[in-house]
């Protein structure tokens, strides 16, 4: 495994982890500028943070910092109660992959969807195998756009407390399977030739429960491994959604899925995501950031 305690250099901040400081809405450039700051070479910016400040400014913020892209949030929501809604969603994939070649990102990171109308408290239907084809014709139709532009998608696979809302794809096993079917020779020159079309986004929260994941990420290899998220699982923990835990403070091994992943070969960016309302979006986004360089040294 390679040695993260003298450095951040493979750190990259999922800027939803710093979306607040002190309980106040944080503008993208100034997280940007906060990270370039501190030495922090790679960003994965949310695409209403973008639009908020403007898809160009935001390029250029990057460009002049020499920021990477460890990934792009995000694509995906593609189900749909009618055609309607899908030629929405593809509509909005095909921009969500434009902005990311703007901003040469790795990959295109996918949250699919789940039950149509469910993330607003009213699933239209409850036919959860209707939303996985939709989520599997989806992605073929993008990953055909895609290629185009030589954009990989990473599928982000969801604990499955979000099956029902935003995210019907819920274990690696299922994820790869949809890499297998769509893309099986794994086509398509990607960034620097080492990554297929189409792969996976490993996030430690969503996954680090599951019996099959070191067999699941040695069965994805180095090529279909396109993004490494990190953070910690709370025990207890209080909202489902946003008490996700700074690195170290709950029961993920993080270390050995990380050693799952470079046994593998994949050598990116640790990214760190958290969500947390009752936490560390409270403190001072320079607080939280000085303590993820601390932790990614100590404990990823």
């Amino acid at each position: 495994m390679r040695d993260f305690s003298a450095d951040q250099r493979w750190l990259s901040i999922n800027t939803a982890t710093v979306r607040m400081s002190r309980g106040v809405d944080l503008p993208l450039p100034e997280i940007i500028e906060a990270c370039a700051q501190r030495g922090i070479r790679a960003i994965s910016p949310w695409r209403d943070q973008v639009a908020a400040a403007g898809l160009d400014t935001i390029s250029k913020l990057v460009k002049s910092h020499g920021l990477e892209l460890s990934g792009y949030c995000r694509g995906g929501m593609f189900p749909a109660v009618d055609a309607r809604g899908l030629a929405a969603a593809r509509d909005d994939n095909r921009r969500a992959v434009d902005e990311a070649c703007e901003l040469d990102a790795k990959c295109l990171v996918l949250v699919v969807g789940g039950l149509p109308g469910a993330l607003a408290g009213k699933a239209a239907h409850k036919d959860i195998a209707w939303s996985r084809s939709q989520v599997r014709d989806g992605i073929a139709e993008l990953l055909d756009y895609s290629r185009t532009l030589c954009m990989p998608l990473a599928i982000e696979p969801l604990h499955p407390m979000y099956a029902a809302d935003r995210a019907c794809i819920n274990t690696l096993e299922q994820a790869l399977d949809i890499c297998d079917e769509l893309d099986p020779p794994r086509t398509g020159e990607a960034k620097e030739g080492t990554q297929a079309s189409l792969g996976v986004a490993v996030d430690v929260y969503h996954v680090w429960w599951d019996p099959k994941l070191q067999a699941q990420i040695e069965r994805a290899g180095r090529n279909r491994l396109l993004a490494f998220h990190v953070c910690d699982w709370l025990t207890p923990t209080t909202d489902l959604l946003n008490d996700r835990g700074m690195m170290g403070d709950g029961v993920i091994d993080i270390p050995r899925i990380r050693g799952w992943m470079e046994a593998q070969g994949f050598a990116g960016y640790s990214e760190v995501e958290i969500f947390s309302s009752g936490n560390w979006w409270r403190r001072d986004h320079g607080e939280v950031l000085d303590t993820c360089i601390q932790r990614h040294r100590t404990v990823v």
